[in-house]
């Protein structure tokens, strides 16, 4: 879990510093750069400089962040088949405790990123499907490949999937899930992801009354 608990704030962030301004880009790719823009100039913005601003200038990337990602599509897809056993009021109780516990896992870290570059590779899209390709550079110069899976609803293109090094969100989920509601139960899950949510409302907690 580590690995994947800087996931979604590299995704935002990170493809959003030093981007290649020559880059090829599509509907997709020009909708992900433009919420990506405004995720930069909100970290850039002066006015929301210090420890004294954290809390606003995450809750502003937080709300670019929810138009910019599915939190359902992501949930249902990182379920797989045991979303179908589902009853409404599970799948509603779900997606809130999967989207909270994703934002809060990247939401912490906005602050830790800086210095890559990204370079936009290309863009496929096969109806209302599409992959963004991007590759960061590090300060090292390491390329690190991550692609975006986004998906059209109505005029707007949504991520539901980020792939780094070609290990991808939903799938690194999906394992966890499936392996927790094998062999233990459904309702073990959950109150696995709400133990995980107050643990780390409480450590923000903690850290804003240092």
């Amino acid at each position: 879990m580590t690995r994947y608990r800087g996931l979604l704030v590299m995704a935002i962030v990170l493809a959003a510093l030093f981007v290649e301004k020559d880059a090829w880009a599509g509907p997709p790719t020009e909708q992900l750069r433009v919420e990506i823009d405004r995720v930069v100039k909100t970290l850039e913005d002066p006015a929301l400089k210090g420890e004294g601003k954290t809390a606003e200038r995450r809750q502003r990337v937080q709300t670019i962040a929810n138009g910019t990602f599915d939190w359902a599509e992501t949930a249902k897809r990182s379920l797989a088949r045991h979303w179908q056993r589902l009853t409404d009021e599970q799948r509603e109780e779900f997606v809130k405790l999967f989207g909270d516990m994703l934002e809060r896992s990247y939401i912490s870290k906005i602050d830790l990123y800086s210095g890559e570059r990204v370079a936009w590779v290309s863009e496929s899209v096969a109806g209302d499907q599409a992959t963004v390709r991007t590759k960061v550079i590090t300060k090292q110069g390491t390329d690190v490949p991550i692609d975006y899976h986004m998906f059209r609803r109505g005029d707007r293109w949504l991520v539901y999937d980020v792939v780094i090094e070609n290990v991808s969100l939903v799938n690194n989920y999906r394992t966890q899930f499936n392996r927790i509601i094998q062999t233990s139960s459904y309702q073990d899950l959950i109150t696995k992801m709400r133990t995980k949510l107050e643990e780390s409302r409480h450590a923000e907690t903690s850290a804003a009354t240092r």
